[in-house]
């Protein structure tokens, strides 16, 4: 319902910002840029499903094999004490707790190509427990599980420890230290990844006060800080060598140890590879449609001017609730993340041009860029690689998540970059 909500807002906010720029600024050719920017994004969004087939094939069938040779499982074990707790619907041992920590794993290395795959393969799993509820209780297996809201939103709110890419573009852009934004943002994601927590909590009655769940936030608060205050000691050129270093290694190595248990437990991989990787290609078909809905509105939306007439409006209003002047100029990039990470990207690097890459503005774009991700995409990818339309609480949580993670931005931007 809530995105069907957006989706339409979009069409109609674009339709009415059209008739303003004709009939007001005298601008007849919007129409026709608006409706040739659909097309475009219509072209796009198949594009972006293609590539994901050949991404989705390849991981997807490297996950089969873990699956049969018991990997997944033995991952999955690892997690079941805290995962037990936070997703009570999930049996013991199930291969999608497994399949999830991978998720999450490849999310905090920044491997977004990787980490799709293995969330969708999450998502599979979870959706067969779903239909199995749905069976013995009666309901509606395109309605989302309270499992699936759980593990979307941690995978939106995107807890990063090496945002690699975010730092490639200040290197380019002339930044003194191209990694100075890395503790800012690992802090900012982690807030988020926090508050989204703590909002589906909220919804599905979670009980995080659990002993259990307090060791593992504190193991894993004392993890990430440990990590933090090893790798705040390396170079810019340090850090970006040993993070491809662990990246390579880390899929290398869960690719080569999934093929060595196959063969210890005699598992034909190669055939149990094709199988996978021919999942994959079907996931990757039935995921097109939901990209082209949700990519093509918000293109519409951004062609009309309706997305420059929000964020002006919305800036104008901050300021004069007595937000400091710094923070505007990179307000768009925090506004277009949940919506486009290509188009949040753009205002980055825009805002880093316009205001140099370490000015004021241009770090705390580059912190909005990388406390959250695109979660309206990761929505309609996840849910609609399993066929649910009805996504509940999940866009809700995340936005909260998001906004959480915008304000730890802003909050690490005056602490570590504090205006001159």
């Amino acid at each position: 319902m809530i995105l069907n909500f957006i989706w339409l807002f979009f069409f109609f906010g674009a339709f009415i910002a059209c008739l303003f720029q004709w009939l007001v600024l005298g601008d007849a050719s919007i129409f026709s840029k608006v409706v040739q920017d659909s097309f475009d994004m219509s072209k796009t969004a198949f594009e972006i499903g293609l590539g994901l087939t050949g991404i989705l094939s390849f991981w997807l069938g490297v996950m089969k094999i873990g699956e049969r040779a018991g990997a997944v499982q033995m991952l999955g074990q690892l997690v079941d004490p805290l995962f037990r707790r936070l997703f009570p619907g999930i049996p013991a041992g199930h291969p999608a707790t497994g399949s999830m920590l991978m998720n999450i794993s490849a999310n905090l290395l920044g491997l977004d190509n990787a980490a799709t795959p293995m969330g969708i393969k999450a998502m599979k799993e979870l959706q067969a427990l779903n239909e199995q509820d749905v069976a013995r209780n009666g309901g509606d297996k395109e309605t989302a599980s309270d499992a699936q809201i759980l593990f979307v939103v941690l995978h939106s709110s995107s807890l990063t420890l090496l945002p690699v890419s975010i730092m490639t573009y200040r290197a380019q852009l002339g930044a003194a230290n191209p990694a100075d934004v890395f503790l800012p943002i690992l802090l900012a994601t982690f807030f988020s990844t926090l508050a989204g927590l703590i909002a589906v909590s909220f919804f599905q009655k979670i009980r995080l006060r659990n002993p259990i769940v307090i060791a593992w936030l504190l193991g894993l608060t004392m993890a990430v800080l440990g990590t933090l205050w090893y790798f705040a000691r390396l170079s810019a050129e340090q850090l970006g060598a040993t993070s491809a270093l662990i990246s390579g290694l880390v899929l290398l190595g869960l690719i080569v140890s999934f093929m060595a248990l196959a063969v210890v437990r005699k598992v034909n991989a190669f055939e149990t590879f094709i199988e996978g990787a021919r999942e994959g290609f079907n996931t990757a078909v039935m995921v097109v449609p939901y990209l082209v809905a949700i990519l093509v509105g918000i293109a519409v939306f951004r062609a009309s001017g309706a997305m420059d007439f929000l964020m002006h409006g919305v800036a104008t209003v901050l300021t004069a609730m007595g937000l400091p002047a710094d923070v505007v100029p990179a307000l768009p990039t925090a506004f277009m993340k949940p919506l486009s990470g290509s188009g949040a990207r753009g205002l980055m690097i825009d805002t880093m041009k316009t205001f140099g890459a370490d000015s004021f503005a241009g770090r705390l774009s580059c912190l909005l860029q990388g406390a959250t991700d695109t979660t309206f995409y990761v929505v309609a990818v996840y849910f609609g690689a399993i066929g649910v339309r009805n996504t509940r609480h999940t866009i809700a949580c995340s936005l909260i998540a998001d906004l959480v993670g915008a304000i730890a931005a802003i909050c690490m931007a005056y602490l570590f970059f504090p205006p001159r």
